[in-house]
């Protein structure tokens, strides 16, 4: 076979060998992504059981880095704490090499089953669950094709004349070998397929195991550099998961490399043959950084955690500028675009979650400072929310699968509301705050203490609400609508209370009278506002009848 027949058959294996895996992550996040993440929210306590959790994720995406991505993400926005992301990511990198394993066995028999099961279920099916159970198990047959392809095609080395000098050179040179395969895992963007790609090799008596050996230590320096370099442009709490994985991951090969070299161990320790000898050193070495690295999570979190601070802006004036995450590259796929575009929609959360809080404040102590820091908020939610509508209007422009088309739409609605949800707040609570400014009048104790409660109510339910852009928890969507509810009575019962006041006289009370009640309709619009991000949750899940909401028994 000629060089350039090899490579063209190396490079076909490989690229459905990545196209397999993204396929299989695909529908696991498609069908089994909330609950995902709805378990990550619950074992986030529990160390052993946040290992595991990340275990489980790394298995069923089939990618450790979708797994660091997604927890680096999570610890940007303060769902997750920094030291139990560190650990959760640990775990995923162990299920990584777990699947590596896997796929190492001989699993032809399967490949038929997989692909005629994942068919029917993919053409077949209407129903989204085993319409993306299918995608997995055609994901999942087309994987073990593509190694049996990589075997295939890996076996005319062996007679190879010029394989040997250069095989002979990478093992008297294990730096340049072990740069090689870290180089050759960025490139694919995927440890899993490096380390199955040596093992093929290896199997065919092709690659050395000693050599083997080194270039695992390389793969998994490879793999721990592609979240780093995905998320470098992003804000320090973001990077920081990633960095700490490097800094175990990585640190850790390089450590082993200098070990190896001194030690030179004998590969038979690890297996019969040689491409077992591949897959249990990457096992052992995952495991290794493991129980190396769970006791010193919290130190590795505050290093990285410094070290992604350096070089980020520290003039007050430029703290608040942030990267915009609708990158235009990522129109071409959709799935990662509409990523992009929850990202940004998070941040205008976060905006509005400020200017929300803070607006008590400037009801607490009214200054034309205040005000207008406020106002200058509300324009960053504007441009936002432009820049995010018309992004979205570009992915529409790209061929859409119907869940794709319904996120998109569900994204532009909830825009849309967030940006309404800061009109109100400049347009109306601030004109509220500003007449009060102007009249220099004060609430009764009682009137002000309602307002407080009832604000507090408010800001509750909107984090709820909030976390369901990242979540998309069935339940905590029902409690949001429950909450809005509950709100509405509460506000009745606000009402009758102030008129009360009224009926007896109180002169701060009609004084304010005016200020306060449209302050208690202006917070209840914004919760009905924050409230409806729950409506496509709960639409997707049958629980909604119509505008209103299904009895639970």
């Amino acid at each position: 076979m000629s060089g350039s027949i090899f490579l063209l058959h190396m490079a076909g294996a490989v690229a459905m060998l990545l196209f397999a895996t993204r396929m299989v992550r695909t529908g696991v996040e498609r069908a089994y992504g909330r609950q995902l993440r709805s378990q990550l929210r619950q074992k986030i306590g529990n160390p052993l059981a946040a290992m595991i959790l990340g275990l489980v994720m790394a298995v069923a995406l089939q990618s450790s880095t979708a797994v660091t991505l997604l927890i680096s993400s999570f610890v940007g926005m303060s769902l997750v704490s920094g030291p139990a992301g560190v650990v959760i990511v640990r775990g995923g990198e162990l299920g990584s090499a777990l699947v590596a394993k896997v796929l190492s066995f001989d699993l032809t028999l399967l490949v038929p089953l997989l692909l005629l099961a994942g068919a029917v279920l993919f053409l077949r099916s209407d129903r989204r669950p085993w319409h993306e159970l299918g995608r997995i198990l055609l994901g999942i047959g087309f994987i073990i094709l593509s190694l049996e392809m990589l075997s295939a095609a890996a076996a005319p080395l062996r007679q190879s004349q010029i394989l040997p000098v250069v095989l002979n050179y990478l093992s008297s040179d294990i730096v340049s070998s072990f740069l090689i395969a870290a180089l050759l895992t960025y490139l694919l963007h995927s440890s899993i397929a490096a380390i199955l790609l040596l093992a093929a090799l290896a199997g065919q008596g092709v690659l050395p195991p000693a050599l083997g050996l080194v270039m695992v230590l390389g793969v998994n320096l490879g793999s721990s550099m592609i979240a780093p370099v995905l998320t470098r442009s992003t804000a320090p709490e973001y990077r920081a998961v990633p960095l700490a994985n490097l800094l175990m991951r990585g640190l850790g090969s390089v450590v082993l490399l200098v070990v190896y070299g001194l030690v030179r161990p004998d590969p038979a320790l690890l297996g019969a043959t040689a491409s077992a000898q591949i897959v249990h050193a990457h096992i052992a070495f995952n495991l290794l950084i493991l129980l190396v690295g769970l006791p010193v999570s919290g130190l590795t979190w505050r290093v990285s955690r410094r070290l992604a601070e350096i070089g980020a802006p520290t003039d007050p004036a430029l703290a608040h500028e942030e990267v915009s995450a609708l990158d235009p590259q990522a129109l071409d796929h959709p799935e990662q675009a509409l990523a992009n575009a929850t990202r940004e929609a998070v941040r205008m959360c976060d905006t509005i979650d400020t200017m929300l809080t803070r607006v008590m404040d400037v009801y607490a102590a009214p200054d034309q400072e205040s005000i207008e820091e406020l106002r200058r908020l509300d324009d960053k939610v504007d441009r936002r929310h432009n820049a995010i509508k018309l992004y979205l209007a570009r992915i529409t422009e790209h061929a859409m699968e119907p869940g794709q088309a319904r996120r998109c739409q569900d994204l532009l609605e909830v825009c849309i509301k967030l940006e309404q949800a800061g009109d109100v707040i400049v347009r109306n609570l601030l004109a509220h705050a500003q007449k009060k400014l102007d009249r220099q009048v004060d609430f009764t104790e009682e009137g002000w203490r309602e307002l407080v409660d009832f604000h507090a109510a408010v800001m509750r339910n909107a984090r709820l609400a909030f976390n369901l852009l990242v979540f998309e928890d069935a339940a905590t969507a029902r409690q949001v609508i429950v909450e809005k509810d509950r709100l509405r009575e509460r506000e009745r019962e606000t009402r009758q209370r102030h008129f009360e006041r009224l009926r007896r006289g109180t002169e701060q009370s009609i004084e304010t009278s005016s200020i306060h009640l449209d302050t208690v309709r202006d917070l209840k619009q914004i919760n009905g506002l924050l409230a409806a991000i729950a409506h496509p949750v709960l639409e997707e899940e049958g629980l909604l009848r119509g505008s209103r909401l299904k009895k639970m028994a």
